[in-house]
């Protein structure tokens, strides 16, 4: 399943805990401050993010951002298996490329993750286009 969430810089994410456990696909499309892009990681990995891609602008700090809140909601004990928060950045490749390896290739070692969202940050309006991508591959 597919779900699909717009938002820009500075605006609140809502909760995606229902879609727990999930993977994400964090598509990046404007420049985002620091302390905005570490809040919503800290949302992701909260709310139950098992799996998350980043893609676009600046896509590989995305990677890091995701990884410290892994890290910070367990200290100061190590994250456990079942928690652990798998990053990957596709800076170099297509839009229907990452959303292929979030559909086959985005496997947790100890979860089975079905639940796929979309966090398109900055493009508002792409859900159809995102749907049919996905769809497709």
């Amino acid at each position: 399943m597919l779900q699909y969430f717009s938002i820009r810089d500075g605006e609140e994410l809502e909760s995606l805990d229902k879609s727990r456990p999930f993977k994400c696909v964090v598509l990046v499309s404007q420049d985002v401050s620091r302390t905005w892009q570490n809040k919503v990681s800290e949302r992701l990995v909260a709310d139950g993010c098992l799996y998350m891609m980043a893609w676009g602008n600046n896509c590989s700090s995305w990677d890091d951002s995701v990884d410290t809140a892994n890290i910070e909601q367990f200290v100061p004990r190590d994250v456990p298996e079942e928690n652990f928060v798998m990053t990957t950045w596709h800076d170099d490749e297509t839009l229907k490329d990452v959303l292929h390896f979030a559909k086959f290739s985005a496997i947790h070692p100890t979860i089975e993750l079905t639940n796929v969202v979309v966090l398109d940050i900055g493009k508002p309006g792409r859900k159809e286009l995102i749907q049919a991508i996905f769809d497709q591959v």
